[in-house]
């Protein structure tokens, strides 16, 4: 009955356009799909038309893509559709493990580095499964052991980040989500004046139905993206990874957006990590000399902190960082952008003169007063979250090398055991 009704409609429409013209009719009387049905039937070479402008436009100009994207996937937030899963082709990995892949068949189209496909962090509360799109999509399953069905969550993150931020920008965009003791934690990259950025935290009590976002962390500080003093800017050097440290305390990263001199200034919260109290907002820098942390770890029953941060061209490491230290009123200093095992991109070059003389990239942590990193890797390969697997094992995850590495810290707080797996795609987040 459905089809023969669509059917007729249609013969209506071809009736009405002969009669009057498609455009007019079109634009009048047809619906979005009927207009598409319209346009692929009976005016095939529009949409032919259409179809290649679109294409050619695409290959050219992936800004256009990204902005299409954010638009598609906000458009896809508002209507509250739920978020299909489709199983992927099972992996067997070097490590002879069996990776299970799910397909996120809708809603998740904006990337935060490459145009798709879509970004997305995880974490769990109880044991329903969390996921944030890098646009605010936000979703949860409950049934992860047999099949995967995200469910919306009405949220008011367009309030602090959104699509006038998103046009701006591919790099403007939310940066983790954490949920710890019924509370859920999302950081993102904050508009905090005209084109003036800084990384911040919205916070709310976990609602499965609408979660109503509050502001947690704001400083006064941004960096602006048209002024500043080396005249670079990259909101990807944002960091934003949150981790529990107590009760009333979050640990959190924030990058230096390029402006590589604030990461040594201990007046300033860019290239930190910093000590976050959830109660009243005060913080705390626990250390500097950062570039772009991208994971973190709090090892409670040892008391360090395990950092992962994005170095320069190469370089990318993983610090340890003591919680207690001998001189309490010195802050442990990693030394970006005095030292790195990377080289500023373009390398040694006269062009770079004037960078090199500013901030020189020595070798050596130690003999210039700074901390070494646990391991830096060169190449770089794109290292993001680490999480702990047991008493002194843990796994870190990349972007770039599509790989998970686990390894394990001997009684001198050195890696040992470093494997590599590779898993064939960007891991931005891990849990365990």
């Amino acid at each position: 009955m459905i089809k023969k009704y669509s059917s007729f409609v249609l013969i209506i429409l071809f009736v009405l356009i002969a009669l009057f013209g498609s455009k007019q009719i079109i634009k009048n009387f047809a619906s979005y799909e009927q207009k598409e049905l319209i346009k692929k039937y009976f005016l095939p070479y529009r949409k032919i038309a259409e179809q290649e402008r679109a294409i050619t436009k695409y290959s050219y100009d992936t800004n256009y893509l990204r902005g299409l994207n954010a638009r598609w996937e906000i458009g896809f937030k508002k209507s509250k559709k739920n978020i299909s899963i489709g199983k992927g082709k099972d992996l067997k990995l070097t490590n002879g493990k069996i990776l299970k892949k799910f397909i996120i068949a809708n809603g998740f189209y904006s990337g935060i580095w490459n145009p798709v496909p879509g970004t997305g962090f995880i974490d769990f509360h109880k044991d329903n499964l969390f996921v944030l799109s890098s646009r605010g999509i936000l979703a949860y399953s409950n049934n992860i052991e047999n099949e995967l069905s995200l469910r919306q969550i009405e949220n008011n993150i367009d309030e602090f980040i959104g699509i006038e931020q998103f046009n701006k920008s591919k790099k403007f965009s939310l940066k983790d989500l954490y949920i710890n003791q019924s509370k859920i934690y999302i950081s993102y990259t904050e508009e905090k004046d005209k084109d003036c950025w800084t990384t911040s935290i919205i916070f709310s009590e976990v609602n499965y139905v609408f979660t109503e976002f509050k502001k947690l962390f704001s400083n006064k500080e941004c960096i602006s993206s048209k002024n500043n003093r080396d005249g670079e800017f990259n909101a990807h050097q944002s960091g934003g990874r949150i981790v529990s440290y107590d009760d009333d305390h979050i640990l959190f990263s924030i990058g230096d957006y390029k402006e590589r001199y604030y990461a040594q200034d201990e007046s300033s919260i860019f290239g930190k990590i910093i000590r976050v109290n959830i109660n009243n907002s005060d913080y705390e820098i626990i250390s500097m000399g950062h570039r772009n942390p991208q994971g973190l770890l709090y090892d409670k029953e040892k008391n360090f902190i395990l950092e992962t941060e994005h170095g320069p061209m190469g370089g990318d490491e993983i610090n340890l960082i003591e919680i207690n230290t001998d001189n309490e009123n010195k802050l442990p200093n990693y030394g970006w952008p005095v030292v790195s095992a990377g080289e500023h991109y373009g390398g040694r070059t006269p062009k770079n003169k004037q960078l090199y003389d500013k901030y020189p990239l020595y070798k050596s942590h130690n003999q210039h007063g700074f901390i070494e990193p646990l391991i830096s890797f060169v190449p770089s390969i794109g290292i993001s979250e680490i999480v702990k697997i047991n008493e002194n094992k843990f796994v870190v995850s990349s972007l770039k090398d599509k790989s998970i590495y686990f390894f394990k810290l001997n009684d001198n707080k050195e890696i040992i055991n470093l494997e590599r797996v590779e898993v064939f795609e960007r891991i931005r987040d891990l849990k365990y």
